[in-house]
């Protein structure tokens, strides 16, 4: 009775209606055509100034409304990308791609540590239940029963899905006709299951894949080949089809229905036999009883099964042909902002699939399953469990293993992405060393290291966090502040550190729990002003030992104030001022302070404004006051007088990592004054052996000046003052 009021009613207000709006173009033929004088459709953005209108109102709103350079740079790209007539441009036709994009580009750029977490797994799940929420595919337009209702997102996971999982097994990206036919249209059987089909078809199979826009056609066939509308949209999907359990094979699929079979009749069956033991042999129900392992059999199945989605993902996730790829997000902002400059040269086959098993770790966390179950998706809470058991095992060994940094990168996104406190923390157990030299830190990577790291108990510190050459700016300091209290090495060598950035790193070493040991920050420009902020902090911390302060723009009044400090601080064992503009009395006075310090041995001065006299007099100084005295190792230069420095290796080595790096014209200059220092000892000796040992450093300085004068002929490296 109620369903046939809720048809009148709706029947009313469908004739009183003079606009009908759908997504579902299907539903348009179900339509009585009496019912319609016309119909439009529209697609999407066909203006390109509104597209880019679009882009940076949500930019900027996500930027508080702020047109900062950051935002305007990324509307920039992203305009010149879509521009370029890519892929993108023709998926950002949909405002529901657009704002996909918009949502990744607000990830990456603008994550802030006030917001709340949010994960990409959890952008592209947001993503599928704005457009599919509560869609069901019917047959004939009409659901008479629950059992009738198919969730339109589980069809999309078992044809599409289906689709991106043989793809991502077979490395391709681009798909024949007979290929979506084969997948997508499955063996269709039934006049209801066609039915469907057309549907799926016409309502929802062109929202996931296009045309190829470069005219690519099969080489076999000759036809049209096709993609999906955005890249990582394949990864999602085929993850979605493993994690759902779609890719079983037929002894997993036949053991569950069984299985199912025989628990919806056990209580018939153990009902049937307590009446008929009475009159049978006991020896009979011996087979019946065999009937009753079954379920057990199934379970272990099930169980291989959730491990081999775990061994799948660690595969997926350590593949040594990826090692050299650039990192996971790296990967998924080119794709949105396009590579600019040198187009690589990589064909199609052998792209990297390195989101797949991140898609898989996060799509177990609770929040997206939530979001999955209300389209029909569900992940039992007893399958993430068996996966997670799994995982960890595989996790942890490889975590043990030596990782490239990009790899390393995309382990600690991916158990961010898990959003599983426990597992984050057993896994990092394994690790002693994160190095992520090189790795373009963006404020989302810097956040997820801080929030891996945070899962961590607060006595579990790493032997070295390696920060170099990362792009790190003073803004990026404040959301990697977490992650400072969790190492005993820190190394933030080669990045954009300025002044204000040292304000942070006093506050970090006046902490009363500090435990770093080293920090180096050598090549970040943090001139004299900056060095008076962190030279505060030595009075209150007890646990720095080493410090590098290595071509950071230092003068003689930075060495003024080092050598008053020093005392104030009696755990530093070493020193490294080389290469800043100190001159012989502010050196001569430093090393006077460090030979009265109760624990400093080394001091590094190389590559300053000394002279060979200055040079002389710190060798001098750095040796004991009294007899059997401890003597201070000053490293000025590849010579001590007419002798050649016990430490020249050190010297030359460190200068032969940085001289590509270093301004060219003065490490040239340095290392021709070095050249000339060795010629004129080697002149002063008449030992064969003697001359044979200056020979040696002669040819490894040469062979340093023959590297710069060709880096600076074919122009590369990036020289610095």
């Amino acid at each position: 009775m109620l369903d046939l009021i809720l048809k009148t009613v709706d029947l009313l207000l469908f004739l009183q209606a003079s606009i009908l709006v759908t997504t579902r173009l299907s539903a348009v033929d179900r339509v009585p055509k009496k019912y319609i004088n016309r119909y439009v459709q529209i697609c999407g953005f066909n203006d390109p100034h509104r597209q880019r209108a679009y882009f940076t109102s949500r930019l900027l709103q996500q930027n508080e409304g702020k047109p900062g350079k950051v935002a305007e740079t990324l509307i920039e790209m992203l305009y010149l990308n879509l521009q370029r007539e890519s892929q993108l441009a023709t998926a950002c036709f949909l405002p529901s791609y657009c704002w996909l994009t918009c949502a990744t580009l607000h990830l990456l750029h603008f994550t802030d540590t006030k917001s709340p977490i949010r994960t990409l797994t959890g952008i592209y799940t947001s993503f599928m239940r704005l457009n599919f929420g509560g869609e069901v595919i019917t047959v004939d337009g009409n659901v008479s029963s629950q059992e009738q209702q198919n969730s339109l997102m589980l069809y999309v996971v078992r044809t599409v899905g289906k689709l991106a999982f043989d793809g991502i097994t077979n490395k391709r990206t681009s798909f024949s006709a007979e290929e979506l036919e084969q997948w997508v249209g499955g063996k269709t059987k039934t006049d209801e299951e066609l039915q469907q089909l057309a549907v799926f078809r016409t309502d929802v199979l062109d929202f996931f894949l296009v045309p190829r826009n470069d005219h690519v056609t099969d080489p076999e066939s000759g036809g049209r080949r096709y993609v999906f509308a955005v890249p990582a949209m394949q990864e999602y999907l085929a993850a979605l089809y493993v994690v759902l359990g779609e890719n079983k094979s037929v002894l997993e699929k036949l053991t569950k229905e069984v299985s199912e079979a025989l628990g919806q009749a056990s209580e018939d069956i153990t009902s049937l036999l307590s009446i008929l033991s009475k009159v049978i042999p006991f020896r009979i129900f011996a087979v019946f009883n065999l009937l009753k392992l079954f379920p057990k059999l199934f379970e272990r199945v099930s169980s291989h099964s959730k491990g081999r989605i775990a061994s799948t993902m660690a595969a997926e996730m350590f593949r040594s042909e990826d090692s050299f790829n650039e990192d996971v997000l790296d990967q998924v902002e080119q794709s949105l902002l396009g590579v600019h400059g040198p187009q690589p040269q990589e064909e199609t086959y052998t792209r990297a699939f390195e989101l797949y098993p991140i898609f898989m770790g996060g799509l177990l966390h609770y929040g997206n399953r939530r979001l999955l179950d209300q389209l029909g998706c569900s992940i039992k809470s007893h399958t993430v469990s068996q996966i997670t058991r799994a995982l960890r095992k595989h996790l942890i060994k490889e975590s043990q293993k030596k990782q490239p940094p990009e790899e390393l990168m995309d382990l600690l996104v991916l158990l961010y992405e898990f959003q599983n406190p426990r597992l984050t923390a057993e896994v990092l157990q394994s690790i002693k060393t994160i190095n992520l030299s090189t790795v373009r830190m963006t404020p989302h990577k810097c956040f997820v290291l801080s929030t891996v790291l945070s899962c961590t108990s607060s006595s579990f510190h790493l032997n070295e966090l390696n920060l170099s050459s990362c792009h790190i700016t003073p803004e990026l300091m404040q959301m990697l502040w977490p992650a400072f209290h969790h190492t005993s090495n820190l190394n933030l060598q080669f990045n954009s550190l300025g002044p204000e950035s040292c304000i942070l790193l006093r506050d970090l070493l006046f902490e009363p729990n500090c435990t770093i040991k080293s920090l180096q920050l050598c090549d970040n420009y943090l001139t004299d002003t900056g060095i008076s902020h962190l030279l505060e902090a030595l009075s209150g911390n007890h646990s720095l030992q080493r410090l590098c302060l290595m071509h950071t723009g230092l003068g003689d009044q930075s060495a003024q104030m080092l050598a008053e400090r020093l005392g104030q601080h009696d755990m530093l064992q070493e020193l490294n001022v080389a290469y800043n503009n100190i001159g012989d009395s502010a050196a001569l006075t430093m090393v006077d302070a460090c030979r009265e310090h109760p624990s400093i041995h080394t001091v590094h001065l190389y590559l300053n404004q000394l002279t060979d006299v200055g040079k002389q007099s710190l060798y001098v100084r750095g040796g004991p006051r009294v007899k059997q005295g401890r003597r201070v190792k000053v490293l000025a230069s590849v010579t001590e007088g007419s002798d050649i420095s016990e430490d020249w290796h050190p010297i030359l080595s460190v200068i032969g990592k940085n001289s590509l790096s270093w301004d060219r014209d003065r490490v040239r200059e340095q290392l021709l004054v070095f050249l000339k220092d060795l010629e004129w000892g080697r002149k002063q000796h008449q030992s064969f052996w003697k001359k044979m040992h200056f020979r040696r450093v002669e040819s490894v300085v040469r062979q340093m000046l023959s590297l710069l004068e060709k880096s600076s002929n074919t122009g590369t490296g990036t020289g610095t003052k």
